[in-house]
């Protein structure tokens, strides 16, 4: 039960977080104003099928990925490959990521970037706001009905943009009860990590025109990503095919459909 036990040490972590969030939210307010994550999603998405691209050193199924990639040199090739969006990982103890990874990638490219991390209090909105993310995570699997709407209220406050994140039908209802604008469908079981390629086909029909819909996870080969494309998705989120290929230009390329 991967997702159980990473949100149980975040939980765990953030009980023990002193700081004031009023505190928070007045050095989130003074940081420069975000990149538009949203807007440049359904700006590139018009001629072709976006990419958020993802940097990522390992995972809990698949252990070491790039263990020694470097934020800068990546996210470099990640924008003249045509990447769209840039997700960085911040979880250390599970995906070894970092917020210096989030902010070396972040000062080294134009592209608006989504701090990946599994959010559980209004601290972590407002961390990522203060580390430069233009974009905040939420996951319906992890979070109560309140917590997300408490988040995203949060982060609607501090002109952050929110990719909320469900596996399945009675979390894409929460999702878009709570008004979410952009909704991603991981097709990766966050409790087995197994991977389902028909899930977000079969969802994309049940969103509204207005959202934005992103697919995440498994999307290795151009026949994914035109796949995708088909069933109605504006972007789609990859991270470990690319953070593995010898070639991430030419990968990338490749999943512009």
């Amino acid at each position: 039960m991967y997702l159980d036990k990473i949100v149980e040490q975040h939980r765990t972590t953030a009980q023990r977080d002193t700081r004031n969030t009023k505190d928070l939210v007045a050095i989130a307010a003074k940081v420069a104003q975000p990149r538009g994550f949203i807007d440049r999603i359904r700006t590139d998405s018009v001629n072709s099928l976006a990419v958020i691209t993802e940097i990522k050193r390992r995972s809990p199924s698949r252990g070491a990925l790039n263990q020694n990639l470097d934020p800068t040199q990546i996210a470099q090739q990640y924008e003249q490959g045509g990447a769209s969006c840039l997700s960085v990982l911040t979880d250390q103890d599970f995906f070894g990521g970092s917020i210096e990874d989030l902010q070396q990638a972040h000062s080294s490219v134009a592209l608006p970037v989504l701090r990946k991390d599994f959010t559980v209090s209004s601290n972590d909105v407002c961390d990522a706001r203060i580390m430069g993310a233009d974009c905040v995570l939420l996951i319906v699997a992890a979070l109560s009905v309140q917590e997300l709407t408490e988040f995203k209220k949060l982060a609607d406050e501090l002109s952050l943009d929110t990719l909320v994140e469900v596996h399945d039908e009675p979390e894409l209802e929460i999702a878009l009860n709570i008004g979410a604008s952009m909704i991603g469908v991981n097709q990766r079981d966050l409790k087995t990590f197994e991977v389902d390629h028909q899930r977000a086909v079969r969802m994309a029909a049940q969103m509204p025109a207005n959202v934005v819909r992103v697919a995440e996870s498994g999307v290795r080969t151009r026949a994914d990503a035109q796949s995708l494309r088909d069933a109605g998705y504006h972007a789609i989120l990859v991270g470990e095919s690319l953070v593995t290929s010898n070639d991430i230009a030419t990968s990338l390329r490749e999943l512009r459909v």
